[in-house]
């Protein structure tokens, strides 16, 4: 039996003609609709001159066709490469030249401003926009319905994201068929989805939240989602009638909570609310509670794990903790220093290993090297600590990685746009904790000249994409350094951990 992912999720849907897809305009897409678009879709690209392993890469709006365009990638054999909707030309630049995509899919009103990047890095352009138009949307209408789709084994490639690092130089964690798949299903049976469950979907789709937990436990489990472009409270409020599941970051909860209408009748019909990508603060998990009447399910994850740990679907569910490894996954706390497991209790490196850890990263043989071991842990980067309970605790990272509403920030990459203005000495990026946000991204700028706040916010405003952009700016006159002459952010986090109040 092929492991290609796509005749898990699709092909062998228990009921072709149900609802898999309704968008916020009640437009549905049954399975059947799904399988014969993506048929025509994965005959387009392979017209395109898409052969198994190649990589499509897409930067285009959330909508019915990315998600056709993700199960037409694997059903080709191929390997799908979301990109972020708010990069700019230049950072879309650094992607494409790194993963050399035959085929680089955008809107077809950004196509003039990525032509030239697409042909620098050899990459076929086409255009598909959320309205069903572009070139590649009318290739796919002209396309056969019969497409067979291409046999894969557990360990092909079925996608490369690209996630982030402290060098500021993105790296491609390639992520087979048999990770995804692995995955999905775990996750099917921990949070009890079946055919009868409608998610609300207001998540991004160009990383693992939004694209393989949700999609994929969705589609694997054979239940419905109502398809929305952007989070909207009012409208997620107005829904929840209708579904059974929300999955979402931090911020979707917290402004929920601002909404009157939030009430355990409004929330009676749901099952399960799921947080993750950023840390949900103990006051949202128990405000919650107390006005709904429900205990969000909190769980942790990365773009090279998908989901490892997560608070039980029956059982308590402890505000401040990710829960417990999920079936299936090791999970062990470790010395960063020596590699050694730390005594039960004490803070320590959370290493993981099990089916949906990642392949390695893209091209870089020795970045995998540092962070997969031998034995096939992975060392994620975070420091966790076990409660009384067993329950894991996050507690910090290790790198400097800042979480802004569940999108990932490099600092040295905003730093370094910081530093090149004129008036600026230097700067540290850092991630102070927000309300809306999880974690917002804080500049602590030191001036060699005369320079504002504004001038430097609207100096980045074309370099970087919007999420990455301090949301404020604050002057010092240095920065705090150790003996070795290393900034020591963790004293500017602490200084400044009420500057959103």
């Amino acid at each position: 039996m092929t492991a290609n992912l796509y005749d898990h999720l699709i092909a062998r849907a228990p009921q072709p003609d149900a609802v898999a897809m309704e968008t916020d305009g009640g437009d549905p897409s049954r399975y059947s609709d799904l399988a014969r678009r993506s048929a025509q879709m994965a005959q387009a690209l392979v017209e395109l001159g898409v052969t198994p392993g190649a990589r499509v890469a897409a930067q285009i709006e959330k909508s019915v066709n990315g998600i056709v365009l993700y199960l037409a990638t694997i059903r080709a054999g191929a390997v799908f490469l979301p990109l972020n909707t708010g990069y700019t030309a230049a950072e879309i630049g650094y992607f494409l030249n790194d993963a050399e995509p035959a085929v680089f899919v955008c809107d077809p009103a950004q196509a003039d401003a990525l032509a030239g990047v697409a042909a620098e890095a050899g990459a076929r352009l086409v255009t598909l926009g959320a309205a069903g138009d572009g070139s590649l949307a009318e290739a796919a209408e002209r396309a056969s319905t019969e497409f067979d789709t291409v046999p894969r084994g557990e360990d092909d490639l079925a996608a490369l994201l690209y996630t982030s690092g402290t060098t500021g130089r993105s790296k491609g964690a390639m992520l087979t068929h048999g990770n995804l798949l692995s995955n999905a299903r775990t996750l099917c049976e921990a949070w009890r989805f079946s055919a009868d469950d409608v998610l609300i979907h207001a998540l991004p789709i160009f990383h693992t939240h939004g694209l393989f937990v949700a999609i994929n436990v969705a589609f694997l489990s054979g239940a419905s989602m109502i398809f929305l472009p952007k989070f909207d409270p009012l409208q997620v409020l107005s829904l929840m009638p209708r579904a059974t599941v929300l999955m979402g970051v931090p911020t979707f909860y917290t402004r929920l909570l601002d909404q009157p209408g939030l009430t355990r009748e409004a929330c009676a019909g749901m099952r399960l609310f799921v947080s993750g990508s950023a840390p949900l603060l103990e006051e949202t998990h128990h405000a919650w509670s107390e006005r709904t009447g429900h205990a969000i399910l909190e769980r942790y994850g990365m773009t090279e794990t998908n989901m490892t740990i997560s608070n039980p679907y029956d059982g308590a569910r402890i505000a401040g903790t990710v829960g417990l490894p999920l079936p299936g996954v090791d999970l062990r706390l470790t010395d960063p220093a020596s590699g050694q497991t730390v005594p039960p209790g004490e803070v320590g490196m959370i290493e993981v290993r099990g089916p949906n850890v990642f392949k390695g990263y893209w091209r870089m043989p020795e970045k995998t090297a540092e962070e997969l071991r031998a034995d096939g842990f992975f060392i994620t980067g975070d420091l966790g600590q076990f409660d009384a309970n067993g329950y894991l605790q996050i507690v910090g990272r290790s790198k400097d990685l800042v979480i802004s509403g569940g999108l990932n920030v490099y600092p040295r990459e905003v730093e370094a746009e910081i530093d090149a203005l004129p008036a600026v000495l230097e700067s540290a990026v850092i991630g102070v904790r927000h309300r809306d946000f999880g974690e917002a991204v804080l500049a602590v700028v030191v001036r060699r000249g005369e320079i504002s706040v504004e001038a430097i916010l609207e100096a980045l405003q074309g370099r970087l994409a919007r999420f990455k952009q301090p949301k404020a700016v604050v002057f010092v006159d240095e920065l705090p350094r150790n003996t070795m002459g290393k900034v020591q952010k963790n004293l500017l986090r602490e200084r400044f951990a009420g500057v959103f109040g």
